[in-house]
């Protein structure tokens, strides 16, 4: 064998060494993408919509009137959150908030009607179907839209009532009043698709 034919085959061999180390090192090294088990848009949407009946709530206060806030029977999904937008309604509107119901002159009991998210969609077109195929099972065909429309609505309704910290005479009640927020998937002719929404300000893109 030549000289020039022994480098060659060297230099074959080098690359291909190297091609193998590539698919090993390749092979060897994986990337996690670890996912919440909520999408930040349902949090939103619901968050947003919580806002939205918070600020809803119209309460009036004596100036300085000491307020405690029970959320004991506040049940549902960013409960948290919501209690905290209520609590800032509740300042705004001239409540002085106190940790301590002994120290209260007013207690504020809160309370859900709603936490969640509502679906509902609209096709003209052709489904996406299960067809069963022998020998090797189901096949899902894919869905043909002249027109679609795929709507989410955050919902969220709470109320509260409002009795003397000291013998708890009846106060008031607040609401109850109601929140929406929405996210619509459109799409026209299979391929021309978009999105409506008003969880985030005009100008804030995704």
């Amino acid at each position: 064998m030549s000289e020039g034919a022994k480098k060659r085959n060297a230099a074959r061999r080098l690359a291909l060494a190297a091609m193998l180390g590539a698919l090993l090192l390749g092979g060897c090294s994986t990337v996690r993408d670890t996912q919440p088990p909520r999408t930040a848009t349902e949090e939103m949407l619901i968050s947003t919509a919580a806002d939205r009946a918070a600020d809803a709530l119209r309460p009036h206060f004596a100036p300085g009137e000491k307020v405690f806030v029970d959320a004991t029977y506040f049940e549902g999904t960013d409960s948290k959150y919501t209690i905290s937008a209520i609590r800032d309604r509740l300042a705004h509107d001239g409540a002085h908030i106190v940790a301590d119901r002994k120290s209260a002159d007013m207690v504020v009991e809160i309370r859900a009607g709603a936490q969640s998210i509502d679906q509902n969609s609209l096709l003209i077109g052709i489904p996406s179907l299960n067809l069963p195929i022998p020998l090797t099972g189901q096949v899902q065909t894919p869905e043909v839209a002249l027109f679609k429309r795929a709507r989410e609505v955050g919902v969220s309704k709470i109320a509260a009532t409002g009795y003397d910290a000291k013998d708890g005479v009846y106060a008031v009640t607040l609401g109850p009043d109601y929140g929406f927020s929405h996210l619509t998937d459109w799409t026209v002719l299979f391929f021309f698709s978009w999105k409506t929404q008003d969880y985030l300000p005009p100008g804030t893109s995704e």
